[in-house]
């Protein structure tokens, strides 16, 4: 905490010195990124949190761990797991932030449990656009910019330091497979699986419109083997090979990190004889991240689509339905869009609680996270974003909501009617009213 503070002060003493130079915009510099869209590169100040990566206090009594922003979830995971305890929600990427989870919005198959990221955070130190450190709780003086910080995409601060409430956690994870034929059932199986007891993660996968599998995964302090997914062994295509499986709580954790869910076979990182060469160490959604933003800048692929007369979009989205709907967005997915596998994901935000601004899940209502990544080729040409502005159109007719870490195509009149444009702006006046940091819909909304 000491080490904490003086790192803390002298940001704020650097900034203070570029603000009185007359350097109002700031953005964040990472050596990482989560998000998929491709920006211009911008010339501005930069404020470099990427040492502000501790894990400062890990609590098992009281179920809380502290850490700053910029710390990855793996680091989380390690020092947590070490103590007996985990972070309640863990999203799937090792290279995901604690505060980038939060401004981003992460979730994870205890979801259904726990609600998403920031539903399990209890304090967040903010540094706000115009240069001040403050701490925010559900209850205090700054409980709006506390409830305004999901989905914000450090458009009015970074945090700094956050709480975490953790879960007790065991030696191993026992999953279980369940297979349906039919959507319907399995989607009414998540309404019951939601909430029944002893169930500590609930995801699942579709792989076709009459393949679906639900996997229970529940904490166990001994297993008969654990399996190996970080090397050879797909950890995907376990889901039907095997009835039920046992894993370390860490390997369960980093479960889809290996092979990027399956995108990794746009890669060929699925053929045995690459993954050998390859080695183990660089089979992760870090190293596949280089290599699609390698391609982005070379335009490989897209000189390839070109040659074999083919009209490619990239569609890389998740979104939140209601489960009552989900069935029927299914449908659209595979009538309209086409990409398999789908991940699915329950989410159910904590009862009564008070609503997040810009993130806005209903309290108490059981969502289904929709992830789909793959890109949609088609030899008819279409407008920029057609079959992404669908997906916009469908979701919202749902009742859904759509995360921005990817290309988003809503004109500004949809978007703002979504995200609660006059939360928004009151948040802007009150903690960024010089504007140092971006607008939220020029940041998230790709620009033609």
């Amino acid at each position: 905490m000491t080490a904490y503070a003086a790192k803390k002060n002298r940001l704020l003493e650097e900034l203070a010195a570029a603000r009185a130079r007359g350097g109002a915009s700031v953005g964040l510099a990472k050596r990482t990124s989560n998000l998929f869209r491709d920006r211009p590169a911008r010339k501005r100040p930069r404020v470099d949190l990427s040492h502000f990566n501790s894990v400062l206090n890990v609590d098992p009594v009281a179920g809380i761990v502290e850490a700053e922003g910029m710390t990855t979830f793996v680091d989380l995971a390690d020092a947590t797991l070490a103590a007996g305890t985990a972070p309640r929600v863990v999203p799937q990427l090792k290279s995901i932030t604690l505060g980038g989870a939060v401004a981003g919005v992460g979730i994870e198959a205890s979801s259904f449990r726990f609600g998403l990221v920031h539903d399990t955070i209890s304090e967040i130190e903010v540094l706000t656009g115009d240069g001040r450190a403050l701490v925010c709780t559900p209850d205090n003086e700054h409980r709006d910019l506390f409830h305004g910080m999901p989905n914000s995409y450090g458009t009015l601060g970074y945090a700094l330091k956050l709480t975490a409430r953790t879960t007790p956690a065991k030696r191993y994870v026992h999953v279980e497979h369940r297979r349906y034929a039919e959507p319907a059932a399995c989607f009414a199986a998540i309404g019951e699986l939601a909430r029944a007891p002893g169930v500590d993660f609930l995801d699942g996968v579709v792989f076709a419109r009459d393949a679906l599998v639900l996997t229970l995964g529940r904490f166990v302090d001994t297993a008969p083997h654990a399996s190996d997914y970080t090397f050879e062994r797909i950890y995907y295509q376990s889901l039907r090979e095997r009835a039920d499986d046992h894993l370390t709580a860490h390997d369960y954790l980093w479960r889809w990190d290996t092979d990027w869910f399956w995108c990794s076979k746009n890669l060929g990182l699925q053929h045995h004889w690459l993954r050998r060469l390859v080695g183990r160490e660089r089979l992760n959604s870090i190293t596949y991240q280089k290599i699609m933003r390698w391609n982005s800048r070379w335009k490989l692929t897209a000189a390839w689509d070109r040659l074999r007369g083919m009209h490619p979009e990239s569609v890389i989205q998740d979104v939140d339905i209601p489960l009552a709907r989900a069935a029927e967005f299914l449908e659209f997915l595979h009538a309209r869009i086409g990409i398999l596998p789908i991940w699915l994901c329950p989410i159910r935000a904590p009862d009564a609680r008070q609503p997040f601004a810009l993130y806005p899940l209903a309290s108490g209502v059981t969502y289904v996270n929709f992830g789909f990544w793959d890109t949609v080729r088609s030899r008819e040409s279409h407008p920029a974003g057609f079959h992404n502005r669908l997906i916009e159109h469908k979701v919202t007719e749902l009742g859904g909501l759509k995360s921005l870490y990817s290309d988003s195509y809503f004109t500004p009149d949809e978007f703002w009617a979504i995200y609660n444009r006059p939360a928004y702006d009151a948040l802007k006046r009150k903690y960024d009213p010089d504007h140092a940091l971006p607008d939220l819909y020029e940041k998230c909304v790709l620009r033609h």
